[in-house]
């Protein structure tokens, strides 16, 4: 079936947009009439994945095979190969496969042009692949006392079967635009028991109010879409307004002073933010709408719906540093980047991080420039934060002086960084860092050969000693101290 486009401009699909409005409604159904007390694990997995593959096949035509084929290659290594190894293995081959049909749709097919990206599922069915992968290793090849509470959390303790795999990989919930989720959470959905592999002994009274009183999700599955639709509304307002474009124009960089080049960028990068925060929240309520998504309750006794939530638009918009805008953009993929990269790189884990974003993303030039041009933004934003930061925490007046000049500098840091991801080719991209004169580039690896901070390691080693020392002071410290919810680890 052919893709039409509402504007070459605007990149979103009709199809897309009645697709997730048909999931939405299929998710209302699918909770209502498949409920766990009605029906069997059994029947919902298999109607998530047939709503699913309709889904996709409806969107991108016969190139919806590439999510079954990638799916099935993955499940015949875990079942043919060790679990010492078959996380490795399916990282392996879930990547190349995914940069393969990049390489091809960019390079071959549409250069530049966004029309049948199938690949975009693609990308959120890598994630979970190579999630589950690490999850199956950790549960099943590694000792408990080798692994974090959150390894421990996630751990799955037998191999799932070719149903359960496909429905956790192809479900009609999120196989256009995810969320990622963990197996297990998944799994405890669809088996109608949510959060029981979370179930510490802080949530278990939590828990046992769930289980007697089900929370509905409808009130906030209504705001979520209203949000959605409101941010589409925005985008399609303003997106032609400030072009990313006009930002390499050769009389816009010789005739604009340069204070007024700098808000222009900030404005042409915030009017495009948008689109994702549209599809991001449309996703998530459909989610929600089908009961998936529920995450316990807050400290007022109302229930949460944030367990696979992808952002936080208030804590983007006005995030005082790089962490705190990654934290709060793409949530579940930076989980993913963490889980599988981060925390298990012996060397330079930021960099390798960095690196496989890059590579997850695709083909496109530009792509791998942001992500190498945000290697050198983090580790300088890290060096300020932690040499400079502590100076400023003494009176509320310097903290309110220090949050708004990192506001804006970090505001500009993004935009700066996110140009090539935006652009895509290189020359264009060159061009616009060139009439910067690399500046943040040059800056940014001063700042972080001149402040020195310490190797992860030994931060490291220091928390946990905190921890065995100040237990109660470090469950406080699991909210940052910009607001940013962190994931609790030691």
């Amino acid at each position: 079936m052919k893709l039409m486009n509402v504007d070459l401009t605007v990149h979103l699909p009709v199809n897309f947009v009645a697709c997730q409005l048909c999931a939405l409604l299929s998710a209302f159904w699918f909770r209502l009439f498949l409920h766990p007390s009605k029906t069997s694990p059994f029947i919902r997995h298999v109607v998530a994945t047939l709503l699913g593959i309709y889904f996709a096949m409806f969107c991108f035509g016969w190139y919806a095979l590439h999510f079954l084929v990638q799916s099935g290659l993955t499940y015949g290594i875990m079942i043919l190969t060790g679990v010492e190894h078959m996380h490795k293995y399916c990282l392996l081959v879930a990547l190349s496969y995914l940069s393969l049909c990049q390489i091809t749709r960019v390079y071959v097919f549409d250069y530049g042009m966004y029309t049948a990206d199938f690949t975009g599922p693609m990308m959120v069915i890598t994630q979970k692949i190579t999630s589950l992968a690490f999850e199956i290793h950790d549960g099943m090849a590694r000792k408990e006392e080798h692994l974090t509470p959150g390894q421990k959390i996630l751990a799955i303790r037998r191999m799932p079967s070719l149903l359960e795999y496909f429905s956790y990989n192809c479900n009609f919930m999120g196989i256009l635009a995810g969320p990622t989720c963990s197996y297990n959470d998944y799994v405890a959905f669809i088996e109608g028991d949510p959060r029981r592999h979370r179930d510490q002994e802080a949530d278990r009274k939590s828990n046992s109010k769930l289980r007697e009183n089900e929370p509905s999700p409808n009130t906030e599955v209504a705001r979520k879409v209203a949000t959605s639709f409101f941010c589409l509304l925005v985008f399609l307002s303003v997106c032609k307004v400030f072009p990313v474009e006009r930002n390499i124009d050769d009389d816009f960089i010789a005739n604009t002073p340069f204070y007024a080049q700098v808000v222009y960028l900030y404005l042409s990068m915030l009017t495009t933010r948008p689109k994702y925060y549209f599809v991001w929240t449309l996703a998530d309520a459909i989610n929600n709408a089908a009961g998936f998504g529920f995450n316990g309750y807050d400290g007022n006794g109302a229930p949460r719906w944030d367990l696979i939530s992808n952002l936080r638009i208030l804590n983007i918009e006005f995030a005082t540093s790089f962490k705190v805008f990654l934290d709060n953009w793409n949530i579940q993929t930076a989980h993913w980047l963490k889980r599988v990269c981060y925390e298990r790189c012996p060397y330079h884990p930021t960099a390798a991080t960095f690196i496989l974003s890059a590579m997850w993303h695709g083909a496109y030039p530009g792509y791998y420039l942001t992500f190498l041009t945000g290697i050198v933004i983090t580790l300088a934003a890290r060096a300020v934060r932690h040499n400079v930061r502590p100076h400023f925490l003494h009176s509320p007046s310097h903290k309110l002086v220090y949050d708004i000049i990192t506001w804006a500098a970090t505001q500009i840091a993004i935009c700066y960084t996110v140009v090539p991801f935006v652009l895509l080719s290189i020359g264009p991209s060159i061009k616009f860092y060139r009439s910067w004169y690399f500046g943040l580039h040059i800056g940014c690896v001063l700042l972080a050969v001149a402040l020195p901070v310490k190797p992860r390691h030994l931060r490291l080693k220091e928390q946990q000693k905190n921890l065995l020392h100040e237990p109660v002071q470090h469950h406080v410290e699991a909210t940052d101290s910009d607001g940013s919810q962190k994931e609790k680890t030691t």
